[in-house]
């Protein structure tokens, strides 16, 4: 937890990151957010406002007197979300960059793959 961001924003990272990489599959329930502050060590409403980011985008939800558990449907809504999030901030870019340089996208694709071999 050191990266910069908020640590509320760093915690709902780390909870995505290991429902995109299956650590964490839809149903399960994840760890309470006494267990996020004691491990890392930070105050509870610091842990509570990451795991309510994910609770209001449909990401997790609340079992009541039971605890939070990763919703249906959440790894697909995450990996679409991040999609289209890295178009907005990658591609769009990089077609702009290469259209002021008079690369089409056909050119930018062979000089991707070109970039992939390497």
């Amino acid at each position: 937890m050191d990266d910069g961001r908020p640590i509320f924003l760093q915690i709902a990272a780390l909870i995505e990151r290991q429902i995109i990489d299956g650590s964490l599959p839809e149903g399960e329930q994840v760890p309470s957010i006494n267990e996020f502050a004691a491990f890392h060590r930070i105050n509870p409403a610091t842990a509570l406002k990451g795991i309510t980011l994910l609770v209001d985008a449909g990401v997790l939800y609340k079992r009541r007197g039971i605890g939070m558990f990763v919703a249906d449907g959440a790894r697909d809504r995450l990996i679409n979300d991040r999609r289209a999030r890295f178009t907005t901030e990658y591609v769009q870019p990089l077609l702009a960059e290469g259209a002021s340089l008079g690369l089409d996208a056909a050119a930018l694709i062979d000089l991707i793959r070109k970039e992939s071999t390497s």
